[in-house]
């Protein structure tokens, strides 16, 4: 299943944010902590140009910790970027960032003019409770569900800071398809356009090469499943979910995988590391490369058989 969402005023706001960009001064960007690359928009580097960049790694509370500190010198690697990690009840945490975009725009004279600061971040990654720690009172609407925040608005802040919020929106193609699955687990995806089973079927695979004494422990098994549906049969044993005929219900069990992974039950756990997401990339360029050579190929084919066709 390719997993694709690009509701009509995500597409607005990517409209509106490219209009505007180019009068920041600083722009921040909130990630998942546990899938940094799958939840960072593709499109951000190209709109910010030279623009300061704050990258703040959300819910490192929920992230595999080793991993996570992968992904700070990953990340730091790129020109003008730094990376910073960040969990939902760290107040004196999440207000340093007002410093450190003081640090990163020495030019900027607050006296004369306000620092104009452009927050980002797609569907459910904590954009908006971070605006409200930052503002110090509600000033972003908040949700367990994604796409929220629909409309841009201006946020004053403290030290002559303007901060600029923006509706989270996806890209029209989630690229490789291992990103848009990632999403989809971590809750960046609504709900109602996902196939469950298909989304926990993706997370089980990928708990059990990576994180085998976690599912062990987590769901009581004396041995680890051998494969996935092995997995989601054992889960359905263990929880005594059953339809008729003593059938699993693999529903009830994709859930609870689901549910379970994106509330930390399940332990501290990243879905991908700088090293898996190079390998993709060099895996997507070979298969780009491969199929631009097939339909060049195909192409030169048919113009062949025109020419000996022409002849006759």
């Amino acid at each position: 299943m390719a997993i694709n969402w690009f509701p009509g005023h995500m597409h607005k706001a990517r409209k509106e944010i490219k209009k505007v960009m180019p009068q920041m001064d600083l722009i921040i960007e909130v990630v998942d902590a546990r899938i940094p690359f799958s939840s960072e928009n593709p499109l951000v580097p190209a709109l910010r140009g030279d623009t300061p960049l704050i990258k703040v790694l959300n819910k490192r509370d929920l992230a595999d910790p080793e991993i996570t500190e992968q992904w700070l010198a990953w990340l730091e690697k790129e020109r003008g970027v730094r990376a910073i990690t960040l969990t939902h009840n760290q107040r004196n945490e999440a207000l340093s960032i007002l410093k450190l975009a003081e640090e990163m725009t020495p030019g900027h004279d607050r006296q004369k003019s306000a620092l104009r600061v452009m927050i980002l971040g797609i569907p459910n990654v904590g954009k908006s409770t971070l605006i409200n720690t930052l503002a110090g009172r509600p000033a972003a609407k908040t949700g367990n569900e994604p796409a929220v925040t629909r409309a841009q608005q201006a946020i004053k802040l403290p030290n002559n800071i303007l901060l600029y919020d923006t509706p989270g929106f996806l890209w029209p193609k989630l690229s490789p398809e291992a990103c848009g699955y990632r999403l989809a687990v971590t809750g960046a995806i609504r709900s109602a356009v996902l196939d469950f089973e298909d989304v926990a079927m993706f997370e089980a695979e990928y708990l059990l090469e990576a994180y085998p004494d976690l599912v062990r422990t987590r769901y009581g098994f004396a041995e680890l499943p051998k494969d996935t549906l092995a997995l989601m049969d054992g889960i359905a044993e263990k929880r005594r979910f059953f339809g008729r005929g003593g059938i699993p219900d693999l529903h009830k069990v994709s859930e609870v995988l689901l549910n379970e992974f994106r509330a930390g039950t399940l332990g501290r756990i990243s879905l991908e590391t700088p090293e898996m997401v190079e390998r993709e990339a060099r895996e997507a360029e070979a298969a780009a490369a491969d199929k631009a050579a097939r339909e060049e190929a195909s192409g030169s084919k048919k113009g062949a058989r025109k020419g000996r066709s022409g002849k006759r």
